[in-house]
């Protein structure tokens, strides 16, 4: 069993910076992947950025530039620094943690980006 908690959202004005947390509990060996999704209302769950176990990274092209994705391996968290916001990345960002072939979903947690 993997506990999943995303923290660190909120409202910030178009161009400005949030930093997400994602940290899980429990028998988190064998990590393969770690990703971050978002959905806005009405709208299918993206993926917004990955991290493997590799420490290797992939972005969505909507966010190349803007977010990075890091771990902190000794706490088990990782991060997604949004920086330069826009209203359009307005949605709830969900972390999925891929542990020995099997998904665990945090709750999610809402960004809203004001123009």
């Amino acid at each position: 069993q993997v506990h999943v908690v995303e923290s660190g959202g909120g409202l910030v004005q178009a161009g400005g910076s949030l930093r997400l947390s994602c940290a899980a509990s429990g028998r988190t060996t064998n990590i393969d992947a770690i990703e971050w999704y978002r959905q806005a209302p009405g709208v299918q769950r993206d993926l917004v950025a990955r991290v493997n176990v590799y420490d290797m990274t992939n972005y969505a092209d909507s966010v190349k530039g803007r977010f990075t994705i890091s771990r902190d391996n000794a706490n088990n968290t990782v991060y997604l620094q949004m920086n330069s916001l826009k209203p359009e990345d307005t949605a709830v960002y969900y972390c999925r943690w891929l542990v020995n072939g099997r998904q665990w979903w945090g709750q999610g947690t809402q960004v809203t980006v004001s123009s």
